[in-house]
């Protein structure tokens, strides 16, 4: 297998004033190896795997293939940083510099980022110049601000005593983030767990390591000192496995299927009861009032719920409950506005998605497809071919089905989504909330009182009214029910990685 060297035209769809890099040029010179104790280093067995442009089906490179012996490795340089002082007992306003500084990096390097990342993982080079890498660097930046700014309690005692309340690191964190979003959520759970003073041992995921890796370089560049931030990548069976039974590692977070959460909680049981912050998998749920203002933006926000990032996103909004004297209407506004959604060339800046992260990926969401064109009523879905890669789908509306039907229940993680009438809002309600999952919901209607009612109603960890999918670095992210537990952004993802301590002091 060769290491792909094709150069497309679009790779110098770069963000304006970037620097203009082909594809050929950064493949020539990606490294590999892990991020441990401050060094770029091979597996401890020599091995390495072969990661693929999902897009052309062609080799990228070569990344070490890390195993247990790597993550006793990176767990041990972890602990010998956190214990040392070096970042944890550093003042609090010299972290947040460090972590805007890292930021300061990753723009400066923006270029390079979002074409790996879309080499790596088959989305739009048009988003993760735009979506991906900007939030990254947003979001290493607005922890640094906050580093100073995290205050301890002084809570009443009774008198002759003082009791100080401190939020302290917890020590060594896992982090093993997903494949649709590996630099963003990568960010997400690093800048809170460094910000807290935690040192971190991070796991990307198998199919798409190279960002990672190369964020760990750079946050060496900003500043952060050697064994604080260690990089493992490698099987997802193996790292995994190693880092949530490990007896070193005193708190883990994760973003992931359900099935693998449940795994990761039974590791910590059987080993040291580590903390645990698992954002799971989704089922969202998007429901369209008759009395909403503007229909057709309705449409246009629900095909980006759904389609957006090849619908390869944790909390798409791939159930769509339409109101029915607006059923018909809907559907075919919702048809028109997912034509911006038909897949293309991930580095071409006219295509509206990529290729889906993996052939064996796509096979899963293909079998979805013609479940939902047997049993049901299907508008595009085609699969196709082309670059060498048969990772290329299109968005798939499918109505018709009974709410009893799998695709009402399982996270396709594909550009599919369901379309079903109702008549009342109690049974949109109700169908809204039969899923295993409670990560997010959006409705549309133009009435406050319905909005207020049916959002205090829906079992989600976000709710979005009039619009979708709606997040921030100031509002927490996560779910109820088995879409897990624990926030990611905001002040509230602290919490993950700190310990409350309470110091009373008796002076009379």
């Amino acid at each position: 297998m060769t290491l792909e060297t094709t150069t497309s035209p679009a790779a110098a769809a770069t963000p304006e004033g970037a620097p203009r890099l082909a594809a050929h040029e950064l493949i020539a010179r990606i490294d590999g190896r892990a991020v441990i104790a401050g060094d770029r280093v091979p597996s401890a067995s020599g091995e390495t795997f072969v990661t693929i442009n999902p897009a052309t089906g062609a080799a990228l490179a070569e990344v070490a293939k890390g195993g247990a012996a790597d993550v006793d490795r990176a767990v041990a340089a972890a602990r010998a940083a956190f214990e040392s002082g070096v970042w944890s007992r550093r003042d609090a306003a010299d972290r947040g510099a460090v972590l805007r500084r890292l930021a300061d990096l990753i723009e400066r390097d923006a270029a390079e980022l979002a074409l790996l990342e879309s080499l790596d993982m088959g989305k739009p080079l048009s988003q993760t110049s735009t979506v991906d890498v900007p939030g990254t660097a947003a979001t290493f930046r607005w922890y640094g601000e906050l580093a100073d700014k995290l205050t301890d309690e002084v809570p009443s005692t009774p008198p002759g005593s003082t009791a100080i309340v401190s939020r302290v690191a917890l020590g060594v964190v896992a982090a093993i983030v997903p494949w649709n979003y590996p630099l963003d959520i990568a960010a997400w759970k690093l800048a809170p767990a460094l910000v807290a003073g935690n040192s971190v041992v991070l796991k990307p995921a198998e199919t798409t390591s190279l960002t990672a890796l190369r964020l760990g370089e750079l946050a060496l560049e900003a500043g952060i000192p050697a064994g604080v931030l260690n990089v493992v990548p490698g099987p997802g069976s193996v790292i995994g496995r190693a880092l949530g039974l490990h007896p070193d590692v005193d708190a883990l977070t994760f973003t992931g299927s359900t099935a693998v959460a449940k795994k990761l909680l039974t590791y910590a049981g059987e080993s040291n009861m580590k903390r645990l912050s698992l954002e799971a998998g989704g089922k969202s749920s998007n429901l369209i009032f008759a009395d909403v203002e503007d229909l057709a933006l309705a449409a246009e926000k629900a095909a980006f719920g759904a389609f957006y990032n090849q619908g390869e996103v944790c909390s798409a909004n791939s159930r769509i409950f339409v109101e029915r004297p607006v059923y018909d209407e809907f559907v075919g506004l919702l048809t028109t506005a997912a034509e911006a959604y038909r897949s293309g060339d991930p580095l071409d800046p006219a295509s509206g998605n990529g290729a889906l992260v993996s052939e064996s990926h796509a096979d899963g969401v293909v079998a979805a497809i013609e479940a939902a064109a047997r049993d049901g009523e299907l508008i595009g879905g085609e699969r196709i071919g082309r670059d060498g890669s048969t990772a290329f789908i299109d968005p798939a509306i499918v109505a018709g089905l009974p709410l009893s039907h799998a695709l009402h229940r399982d996270e396709v993680f594909g550009p599919l989504v369901v379309v079903q009438a109702f008549d009342y809002e109690d049974d949109a309600v109700r169908a809204a909330n039969a899923t295993d999952y409670g990560l997010a919901a959006s409705l549309w209607t133009s009435s406050l009182s319905r909005a207020h009612r049916v959002s205090e109603r829906l079992v989600a960890g976000t709710v979005s009214v009039n619009t979708v999918d709606a997040l921030g670095s100031t509002t927490p992210f996560g779910g109820f029910k088995q879409s897990g537990f624990g926030r990611d952004l905001s002040r509230h993802a602290i919490d993950n990685y700190v310990g409350l301590k309470t110091t009373w002091f008796q002076h009379a």
